[in-house]
């Protein structure tokens, strides 16, 4: 695809020419001239089917693990999350060992360590990567679900932004089921610190156990704020507030 240039943007279709607006600007396209009846029932396009369906299924997948820990994206995510994780999912799903091609799915591949391993570390805002925002080492008890951080002092250990003043931070445990589209999500209380030189030990336990079954996903957040008139008010709409995947079980 090709980008437009100059002052007047079109929009809409001319000719062959698809005409559109993306994150990345206006945009061009060419127009296909395959019919779609075509694709669904041709045998040359059988390869185009079976990716079709799987494309389907991880970028469900994906949906399906931003709607389980959505209370904590509100405020920690970027504007190519969905993407980012889709294609993290399309990895995951080619991992699935026994499904036919065209039915390869994450709900099968996340049963193995390589797939949870994948899923590990993955940030939901890159504009605040965990490993460059705390500095601190931290613990997860997979059992409990209790995440620790021992001897935290916030102007030390965090990589903050220029005029917060205090820091909130938290954990999530989210069981999900990647092959029924079940899941359940339970917060930790909320620690917030004074960013200064105080050493703090820091135990975020979550309110209970997930229910149901599924894949084990533990997350820590970390979000700025800045205190006026004793209102602490979230910096730069939270858009450097930190998002990660811990541990995956």
């Amino acid at each position: 695809m090709a980008r437009q240039k100059g002052i007047i943007k079109i929009k809409g279709t001319v000719d062959d020419l698809t005409f559109y607006q993306s994150e990345d600007g206006h945009m061009v396209r060419k127009k296909t001239s395959i019919d779609k009846n075509r694709i669904a029932t041709d045998p040359a396009f059988i390869r185009t089917r079976e990716n079709g369906t799987e494309f389907g299924s991880f970028a469900k997948s994906g949906k399906l693990l931003r709607d389980a820990v959505h209370p904590m994206m509100i405020t920690a995510k970027d504007s190519r999350v969905v993407a980012r994780l889709s294609q993290q999912m399309a990895k995951i799903k080619n991992l699935d060992p026994t499904s036919t091609r065209g039915n390869r799915n994450v709900g099968v591949a996340i049963a193995l360590a390589p797939a949870k391993l994948m899923l590990k570390g993955f940030n939901f805002n890159v504009n605040a990567v965990l490993n460059s925002t705390l500095f601190k080492p931290y613990a997860v008890n997979t059992g409990t679900g209790v995440v620790t951080i021992n001897g935290l002092k916030p102007i030390d250990d965090l990589a903050f932004l220029q005029g917060a003043t205090h820091v909130s931070i938290k954990s999530g445990w989210a069981r999900v089921n990647f092959v029924t589209g079940a899941f359940d999500l339970k917060l930790s209380n909320t620690v917030n610190l004074p960013i200064n030189g105080t050493s703090t030990n820091i135990t975020l336990t979550p309110a209970a156990v997930p229910t149901g079954t599924g894949t084990d996903v533990f997350l820590i957040q970390i979000e700025f704020f800045q205190i006026i008139n004793g209102i602490q008010y979230t910096l730069k709409n939270g858009s450097f507030n930190a998002l990660s995947i811990i541990e995956v079980v």
